[in-house]
Order: C-alpha cells, then sequence, then structure tokens
C-alpha cells in the first residue's frame, strides 16, 4: 500500500474517515466508506421578463373578462390616458445593419402582429397595438440614429410578412391612439407574463428615474404558462452556471433585497471561500430563469426542500380578482389597488 502524504491524511481527517496506518492494509471486512447525499437546488418562481408595465399574458386574461384596450392599460400604466400621435409620425428601424423609415401605422402592423397571437382577443391586440405605438415614439436606442431595434432589445418587428387580418384590425381600431401621461406620451414597456404582481420601474432597471405611470400594481388575471414555475438542478449544474463569481464549493443563495412586488434585487452567493453579491438580473441570467421573482431551496439527497435564508414563503398564486376593487367593470378603468391590495398580491419583501 502506497504512503499516504499529509494533505491525504488531512482530507481523510476532515471527511471523519479513520486513517489507516502507513504499513498495515485496512481490515477486508471494514465498513465502506459513507456516501455523501448529492444535494439540488430547487428555484420556485414567478412570471416572465423584467415586471414593468403590461402583462401580455395579463392583458389577454383582462380581455378575456369583457375589457377595453383603454382599461386595460389603464390598469397597468397608473394614472394615464390615451391621445393622439403626431400627423404623420415616422420610426426609424435598425434592421440588422441597416436603419429603415417606415410610417407609425405600417410600423405598429408589423410589430402587434409578431409580439401577440393573432388567435387572442381583440381588446388585448388593441391594448398591444396602442403600447407599440407609444412605445416606438418615446424610444430612443439609437439615440439620433434610429428610434427601436427590430428584436426584443425594443419590441419585435417582423415586417408586412407577419400581418395577419386580426391583428391589422386592431391596428386600425385603435389608429393614431397612444398612451399619455400629462398630456405627453408615457413610454410603455410591456413584457410576458408578471406572476401576479408588477414591478417599479427603478427597481427592474437600476439607475431609472421612478415613473408615476410605472409603478408595481396587481395583476390578477395573468394565468400563463409561466405565471408560475419551478426548476431543479444539480449543486454541480448551479456551480458551472455560477462559474467566476462562486467561490469555492457551492453552500447556497441569500435573497438580500426585494422589490415591490417580490422580485430579487440583490442576492448573494454562498460560496466555501467566501460571498459574491449580485443583482437579480445577473443570478437570474446566469441560473437561466425567467424571471427575478424567485425563492431558493436545497434539497438534500431524497430529503424535504430547506428554504435558504431570505426566500421567504414559496411564490403566491397570482392575486384575486378582488385585488383590483369591488367598483370595477368590463370597460371600466379597473380601481387603483390600495397597499394591502398590492401586498397581498405578491408578498412585499422589500428590505
Amino acid at each position: 500500500m502506497r504512503r499516504l502524504s499529509r494533505p491525504g491524511l488531512l482530507a481523510l481527517a476532515l471527511a471523519g474517515a479513520p486513517i489507516p496506518s502507513p504499513v498495515q492494509a485496512a481490515p477486508a471486512n471494514a465498513a465502506p466508506a459513507k456516501t455523501v447525499p448529492a444535494k439540488t437546488l430547487v428555484v420556485t418562481g414567478a412570471g416572465d421578463g423584467h415586471g414593468v408595465g403590461m402583462s401580455q399574458d395579463g392583458a389577454l386574461g383582462f380581455a378575456e373578462h369583457g375589457y377595453s384596450a383603454a382599461s386595460i392599460l389603464g390598469h397597468y400604466y397608473t394614472g394615464t390616458t390615451i391621445g393622439q400621435a403626431p400627423a404623420g409620425a415616422v420610426v426609424k428601424v435598425l434592421v440588422g445593419a441597416k436603419v429603415e423609415k417606415v410610417p407609425l401605422e405600417k410600423y405598429v402592423k408589423g410589430v402587434v402582429a409578431a409580439e401577440m397571437p393573432a388567435s387572442w382577443p381583440a381588446t388585448a391586440l388593441q391594448a398591444q397595438a396602442i403600447a407599440s405605438r407609444t412605445y416606438a415614439l418615446t424610444s430612443h436606442a439609437g439615440g439620433s440614429k434610429f428610434d427601436v431595434y427590430d428584436d426584443t432589445r425594443s419590441q419585435v418587428y417582423e415586417g408586412k410578412a407577419a400581418e395577419t387580418p386580426e391583428t391589422n384590425a386592431a391596428v386600425a381600431a385603435t389608429a393614431g391612439q397612444i398612451v399619455t401621461y400629462g398630456g405627453r406620451p408615457a413610454i410603455t414597456y410591456f413584457f410576458a407574463s408578471s406572476g401576479g404582481m408588477t414591478e417599479d420601474v427603478q427597481n427592474a432597471f437600476p439607475g431609472s428615474e421612478p415613473q408615476p405611470w410605472l409603478k408595481a400594481v396587481p395583476d390578477p388575471y395573468d394565468t400563463g404558462p409561466k405565471a408560475a414555475w419551478k426548476l431543479s438542478m444539480s449543486f454541480a449544474t448551479a456551480s458551472a452556471r455560477l462559474a467566476g463569481l462562486l467561490k469555492g464549493s457551492l453552500r447556497g443563495i441569500e435573497v438580500l433585497k426585494r422589490g415591490a412586488s417580490p422580485r430579487i434585487l440583490t442576492a448573494a452567493i454562498v460560496g466555501s471561500r467566501g460571498i459574491t453579491d449580485l443583482s437579480g438580473d445577473e443570478l437570474a441570467s446566469k441560473l437561466g430563469l425567467t424571471d427575478t421573482w424567485a425563492y431558493f431551496g436545497i434539497r438534500t439527497g431524497n430529503g424535504p426542500v430547506k428554504q435558504e435564508p431570505g426566500s421567504g414563503a414559496p411564490a403566491p398564486s397570482p392575486a384575486p380578482p378582488s385585488a383590483l376593487g369591488a367598483t370595477s367593470a368590463p370597460g371600466a378603468t379597473p380601481a387603483p389597488a390600495t397597499a394591502t391590495q398590492a401586498s397581498s398580491a405578491g408578498g412585499t419583501l422589500a428590505g
């Protein structure tokens, strides 16, 4: 038997195993070394996207419950009204490496068909048309060179090839309509799924100024496929995804601060050799999560899931319709949520 080096003896001691004599072999009937159960990182979350403004799956739910396009937009963009776009407006779109100048209404036709299924209710498509038209007028992604990208960096634009009779009808029904706040066009962010509550703009986009129309609101009718989700991965997989940030071996993830909704603002990766703080966006990107609304737990072997510090309770279901206020009715602007309603919608865990 080879002689164990000092580091080898130290490793065995730390593992709690008996250290064999350097001159004697271990007994033939010695008990096998205990296998350490594998650990799994369990992530329970909600939503898909940045969480600011209109949830497309939520807009679908509102439309299915009989709400008009104006009332849908009034719910997601607090305190806004419907105004009119400037006559003859043109959108400068970066398509590949070329900037195309597209008349506003033609541009919106190529966006609505790419951003929302044509089979969705007319009022949901109309809400998307107004939001997309407004976004085009308020976005300056390329400074003076162009207004919008043709992809998800702005909003997806696929031109005439994407147009359908249903989406074109929604654009025509809302021709020239935009979302305004205080008489001025209000930037209208939108995304796929809220998970039950949207987020304040300054929390989702660090460095942004708070805007009165981009505040967190309950989203009771978002029941889309990403309204609630669950993801499990081995510690080995999680460690590989966190490479460059993880110090030593992975011990867990601690949530440090949440937003107006339970979306993570800051978190800490806990390693055997130190702790790394990072933003919720960076953590979600590294782990492959669809949203920063997430809770972390650890399962050892086949045992129960142990919640990580700061994770709190599992992700709640979307808020009940009562969170909109008893006076809400199809075609009317939903009543604004109270502080209690907002809390019950998503659980305010902000530090």
